[in-house]
């Protein structure tokens, strides 16, 4: 079970949840990248790269189980913020094609590079799957 917390009189976030509880089985999606399951880059293009990186989150909570409904938290990595920036409309599209509308509680950080030089984004992700 998950509850959205948002304490009394802040503004509602757009996109994220400032907060949430929830009871279970907890599930540590380690930092994925734009890459394919044979850790080959198909594209350089940002939306591109984060529809890959939230479809290799989505494999990896499915062979717990889970479903995305069941991710609290994600924490972005972006080499490029004015990339970012630049391209919210078609993240928050494959977002929304591969997560659905569930918001866990986010942070976006810009970083100075990633491992992977190709890689544009990397996301960790927690979930926890009701018992």
């Amino acid at each position: 079970m998950h509850t959205i917390l948002q304490p009394e009189g802040w503004a509602k976030p757009i996109g994220y949840a400032n907060g949430m509880s929830a009871t279970g089985r907890q599930v540590y999606v380690g930092g994925q990248i734009g890459w394919n399951s044979q850790c080959v880059f198909e594209s350089d293009d940002l939306v591109d790269q984060v529809r890959q990186t939230l479809q290799n989150i989505m494999a990896v909570l499915s062979e717990a189980g889970g479903h995305a409904e069941h991710i609290t938290t994600m924490t972005w990595y972006f080499v490029d913020k004015a990339d970012y920036l630049a391209n919210l409309k078609g993240i928050g599209q494959v977002y929304r094609e591969v997560i659905g509308r569930h918001f866990p509680a986010m942070a976006a950080v810009q970083v100075v590079a990633l491992i992977e030089d190709r890689a544009k984004i990397e996301i960790q992700a927690i979930a926890v799957i009701p018992e």
